[in-house]
């Protein structure tokens, strides 16, 4: 199994922009047998970024507001036009994709890590739990209705945004599905992957792969509240897209800087080796002791306020 990921630069709060640079790396990933590729955090359409620099937890404030009105103008809707180009390109290049995109519902956007399977189209789509910090200020809060595994040749895979793959119960209830291939996304920065990454791999026993993207303040559009402020900062996101193997080694090491296209080759019998002494979801969990619940209703506005 051959998996990968696309670090690359964000067209920040382009849509249209945005998915020529998704279908222009799925046929790069298809042209070097790539079985599974993963994109970063809300690349599509793009990273709230402005908040931690512009005061951003301001009440009430109405560039803020003008703010939030462009992100959420920019965000993408499950059943929008964009990830069905998406969708048809992954059917047609038979590339199982993770793809982050700021998802709009009505007036609100979570963070959401699309699982697009050649032969189901959207077979998964994962709220970010807990938004960190200042992301709370513009994304919802999400639900367990994601946290599943997806099939790829044989192999489970499975998938977190950013900070929630330091949830100890998140990861747990994906290793107890068999995942074999974790992908992590994240906005983009090698101080952000370079411990988890590892982590994972390790604790899980199975290979993981982290996405990050590249952005540049110089992308955000004209017209943008916040465009002057944030030109006289320079960006820290600089990708550190990164792969591990069970054994906690690098395969990959964080990448920072350029965009490109990590590729590595996961071999479920290496995979199944590691298990030999540490299986978290298996001989080494205590089921007689432990035990997770795990909600994967889909929560609507309606199901909160009853």
């Amino acid at each position: 199994m051959r998996i990968a990921a696309a670090q690359v630069r964000s067209p920040w709060l382009d849509p249209a922009a945005g998915v020529e640079k998704i279908l222009d790396y799925l046929r790069r990933a298809a042209d070097q047998d790539v079985d599974l590729v993963a994109f970063p955090e809300t690349f599509l359409s793009g990273y709230p970024h402005w908040l931690s620099l512009t005061g951003g937890a301001a009440f009430d404030d109405p560039r803020q507001k003008e703010a939030y009105a462009w992100y959420l103008d920019a965000a993408v809707e499950l059943d929008g036009p964009q990830l069905k180009v998406i969708a048809e390109a992954v059917r047609d290049l038979k590339v199982f994709t993770y793809l982050g995109i700021a998802e709009r519902a009505g007036g609100t956007v979570y963070c959401t890590l699309v699982a697009l399977s050649p032969e189901h189209g959207i077979a998964g789509a994962h709220r970010k739990l807990v938004p960190t910090y200042e992301e709370r200020l513009v994304w919802g809060a999400g639900d367990g209705h994601g946290l599943r595994t997806h099939e790829v040749g044989g192999v489970r895979v499975s998938g977190l945004n950013c900070w929630e793959n330091w949830m100890p119960l998140a990861r747990q209830s994906l290793y107890a599905q068999g995942t074999g291939v974790h992908v992590s996304v994240w906005p983009g920065s090698t101080r952000l992957t370079s411990d988890i990454t590892r982590f994972i791999a390790r604790e899980g026993r199975v290979y993981s792969l982290a996405a990050g993207a590249i952005i540049s303040y110089d992308d955000v559009p004209a017209g943008f509240p916040f465009k002057e402020e944030l030109a006289a900062h320079s960006s820290g996101y600089d990708g550190g897209s990164a792969i591990a193997g069970p054994d906690g080694r690098w395969i990959v090491e964080p990448v920072s800087g350029e965009e490109r296209l990590l590729v590595a080759d996961a071999d479920p019998a290496f995979l199944a080796g590691e298990r030999q002494n540490f299986d978290p979801a298996g001989h080494y969990s205590r089921p007689d002791v432990f035990r997770l619940q795990v909600d994967r209703r889909r929560l609507s506005g309606a199901e909160f306020t009853e």
